[in-house]
């Protein structure tokens, strides 16, 4: 009995390891015979790669707007070489209609799909392309590793900083990281993603928070 091949979302907020199982998807299935390509779309490193804040890196095929991803596999089968499977990282930010092409790769050609993203952006908003993800995908994995909040709670929301201070408005898509860059992110617990209680106000504030209701 065959096996029919999937598109499976491996989500969670950032810091969670989402590049590093994509690495270790895509070798994982090659170490198995199995040959695959692997995509991204505006990676941290500013490179076409696959790059993990732990050291591990692979070189990827740069998603952009104009391309056709059904078209791409398309062309390298009838070109003779083989595709098993694709690894799809930085999924967030691709269009929703490359995730219908995924789709159809996964139905029609029998190719397993598997995509890495975060599921909304620091406005608490999901994007488009997640939100595809979500529609169409036959499984969905929250990765296990939970990254947590400055305060020592499981981190759930994407926060972005301006000098340290969180903002919520502006593009959906800024490419940043985690570090102390001028525009940079960091992950807070939802409670403090309300308040707007990054580490960095965290740091300077000498009272303690206040209450989430008045006193009588």
């Amino acid at each position: 009995m065959s096996v029919m091949a999937e598109l499976t979302y491996f989500t969670g907020p950032m810091d969670c390891g989402k590049s590093t199982l994509a690495l270790q998807v895509a070798y994982t299935e090659s170490n198995a015979g199995r040959q695959g390509r692997l995509f991204t779309m505006l990676d941290r490193s500013g490179e076409a790669a696959i790059t993990s804040r732990i050291g591990l890196n692979a070189p990827a095929l740069e998603v952009t707007a104009e391309l056709d991803l059904w078209h791409y596999v398309v062309t390298e089968l009838t070109g003779g070489r083989r595709v098993d499977f694709l690894v799809c990282d930085e999924a967030q930010f691709y269009s929703p209609a490359h995730i219908d092409q995924l789709a159809r790769i996964v139905d029609e050609l029998q190719i397993d799909v598997f995509c890495f993203g975060i599921l909304t952006d620091f406005r608490t908003e999901l994007f488009p392309a997640s939100r595809r993800l979500v529609e169409l995908c036959d499984r969905m994995e929250l990765l296990q590793v939970r990254p947590r909040c400055w305060c020592g709670e499981p981190a759930t929301h994407n926060a972005r900083t301006v000098n340290g201070v969180m903002v919520t408005e502006g593009s959906q898509v800024v490419v940043g990281d985690t570090s102390d860059a001028e525009v940079a992110y960091q992950v807070l617990c939802r409670r403090h993603h309300r308040r707007r209680v990054t580490a960095q106000v965290a740091a300077v504030t000498l009272s303690p928070e206040p209450l989430p209701f008045e006193l009588a």
